[in-house]
């Protein structure tokens, strides 16, 4: 249970506590939470866990079918949950109900994690999952417009945009995203912060994803996060094979896989810099090694 709890309410691996600022007004944890189990005729099925972005417990419908209630403390959470439940199953976990603040979802049964097969040596298997997961979100773009409230990823690169003038890596993979945002394709929308940890294992229902973001962007960029996942030191050396097998999975040619790899490293590493050095240092020397790779590719 306690695991379940972490990867449905833990910090994004991808931004840090720095990044979550801002708290809702009007918000209790105990009013709010009693709020919506009314509403959604809820029993308590376990301890309320509480995270900087969001209050998590287990309930029990009515019908004893076990299911996770989610409430937002921040408007990126909120936002991430409305968006969550726009996927309508395309991919992501089901939600059974939803309001601007909340999301009651179909608790996860399955006892797989996509780390621990990357961990005991079936990385390509994991590989696949996350991304066959990814094209199933994005199928959900094909027959609908979007979501008014998505966040445009130009704005969500902001504080790496404003290190262009950097030296070292930062400088070039702010030039690098500039370049991404300048030719940019037809906007989907985007998971925003896919990794071995948010998709889940739901058994029957196979492996589906959790905590979207809530962006619209180049497709592309949902895949880069997988590379640097699921602990940064650890995919330097899988990198390579990685990124051909997304790019024959998915249909991603090689420059623009790394070239995203390497914005998206450099992103990450600007959030975590003064939160977590260890992770920024993990981060940077992916994007290094990726931008090695594309020199090479277009050399």
């Amino acid at each position: 249970m306690l695991l379940t709890l972490a990867v449905y309410g833990a910090l994004p691996r991808s931004g840090g506590a720095a990044r979550y600022s801002g708290h809702m007004t009007g918000l209790s944890r105990a009013r709010s939470l009693a709020a919506h189990r009314r509403r959604w005729t809820l029993t308590p099925d376990g301890e309320v866990v509480e995270t900087p972005s969001s209050w998590l417990q287990p309930v029990l419908r009515t019908d004893g079918a076990r299911a996770m209630l989610k409430v937002a403390r921040i408007a990126e959470e909120a936002r991430g949950g409305r968006v969550l439940a726009w996927f309508a199953g395309f991919g992501a976990a089901p939600v059974l109900e939803h309001d601007d603040t909340a999301v009651l979802l179909e608790r996860a049964r399955g006892v797989r994690s996509l780390a621990g097969l990357s961990a005991t040596g079936h990385d390509d298997e994991a590989t696949a999952i996350l991304c066959d997961t990814v094209l199933r979100l994005h199928a959900a773009s094909v027959s609908r417009p979007l979501p008014g409230d998505l966040i445009p990823l130009d704005r969500w690169f902001r504080e790496l945009l404003a290190r262009v003038d950097d030296r070292g890596f930062l400088g070039r993979a702010a030039g690098i995203a500039r370049e991404l945002f300048e030719g940019a394709r037809e906007p989907i929308a985007l998971h925003g912060d896919v990794h071995h940890g948010n998709v889940l294992d739901f058994g029957e229902h196979g492996w589906l994803a959790i905590d979207p973001k809530g962006l619209h962007g180049d497709r592309v960029f949902d895949f880069a996060n997988i590379l640097c996942n699921p602990e940064p030191v650890a995919a330097v050396p899988l990198l390579d094979r990685r990124v051909a097998l997304i790019g024959e999975r998915a249909g991603i040619d090689r420059e623009s896989l790394l070239a995203w790899t390497i914005a998206w490293s450099g992103l990450s590493a600007v959030w975590a810099e003064s939160s977590d050095p260890a992770r920024a240092h993990g981060v940077r020397r992916i994007g290094e090694v990726a931008a090695s790779q594309l020199a090479r590719t277009a050399g």
